[in-house]
């Protein structure tokens, strides 16, 4: 048998590659970690996770379907495990990208309950950034 240890990677569809690495590597702070513009893929770290970014006119993107839209997302949301979880710190780095934020409150997540809140991306994937576990 096995047993799952995490997340591995997401795959997102993306139409703007350009805004979707500015929001993930400066607003949030992931690395590129491997690029095929041959086919059509960034791979970007993000802690012991990949999302990947798949053009949706690359290779690999137009053989997915339509564009991702807010009446056809393939992704409800996605949570990021994030340390240290200080409010005040999160807002005002995602502030300085003009990216908003919905309220602090207590979810329940793969640690446990503890601080989360959600932003969106510029594609409209929703982003959960969560804090550890409350003691």
């Amino acid at each position: 048998m096995f047993r799952i240890l995490g997340i591995d990677h997401l795959v997102l569809r993306v139409v703007d590659l350009e805004k979707m690495l500015r929001f993930y590597c400066e607003a949030l702070g992931c690395s590129v970690e491997r690029r095929r513009d041959d086919i059509g893929l960034v791979q970007l770290r993000a802690g012991s996770a990949l999302i990947d970014l798949v053009p949706v006119d690359g290779q690999l993107g137009s053989a997915g379907g339509a564009a991702p839209g807010k009446e056809g997302r393939n992704l409800d949301h996605f949570c990021l495990r994030i340390e240290p979880f200080d409010e005040a710190l999160i807002r005002a780095r995602l502030e300085t990208h003009g990216i908003a934020t919905g309220a602090v409150e207590s979810r329940y997540g793969a640690e446990g309950m503890g601080p989360s809140l959600y932003l969106t991306d510029p594609q409209g994937n929703v982003v959960e950034l969560k804090g550890p576990a409350a003691a």
